[in-house]
């Protein structure tokens, strides 16, 4: 508009032009901030996304890098050629390998919550109750020599090691076959 157009003696008239040419610069300014606003946004959208890139690399680092460890379990724990058992304080199986699930002369996960104490001979029993007694009390390594047997079939003779975990509440016991060794 143009100023010699308007009278400027009105003030109704006056007031209503200073209002509108007011809210064209605020519209003009708040579609300036708008834009200036999705560019920062959008700035912020990217880096957030440079970031979870980032973020899923060394997830995926960490993941080969836990399959590894997986695997390496495995062939430690799984496939040794010594049998590994975690008994609870009542001798009960938590967890065993292959190797001692064959001593046994069960199927692995058939032996899970069964308790240890029946496949020990019944002429080795007092020897393991006071070996598995003493790795309780003592809080150190015991070892003992034992028969492995249940139903009054010798299944094998062997060396056995045990010590608690910290917390006290498994006890870590390796099992060697030494039949070959002795007489039995």
């Amino acid at each position: 508009m143009i100023y010699e157009e308007m009278d400027f003696t009105d003030a109704r008239n006056l007031r209503r032009e200073a209002e509108k040419r007011l809210n064209e610069k605020h519209r003009k300014k708040a579609e300036k901030l708008k834009e200036a606003d999705a560019n920062k946004l959008l700035h912020e959208l990217q880096v957030h996304q440079i970031e979870l890139e980032m973020q899923n690399e060394e997830l995926l680092q960490a993941y080969e890098k836990a399959e590894k460890a997986l695997e390496k379990y495995t062939m430690l724990f799984d496939l040794s050629p010594m049998g590994y058992f975690s008994l609870d304080d009542e001798a009960t199986i938590c967890d065993l390998n292959f190797t001692g699930a064959d001593m046994l002369g069960e199927r692995r996960f058939s032996l899970l919550n069964a308790n240890f104490k029946l496949f020990i001979s019944e002429d080795s029993r007092p020897v393991f109750n006071e070996f598995f007694s003493k790795v309780y009390t003592s809080n150190a390594k015991e070892s003992c020599e034992v028969l492995l047997g249940y139903d009054n079939k010798p299944l094998c003779r062997v060396y056995m090691e045990g010590v608690v975990t910290e917390d006290a509440q498994k006890c870590l016991l390796s099992v060697v076959d030494i039949s070959k060794f002795s007489n039995v």
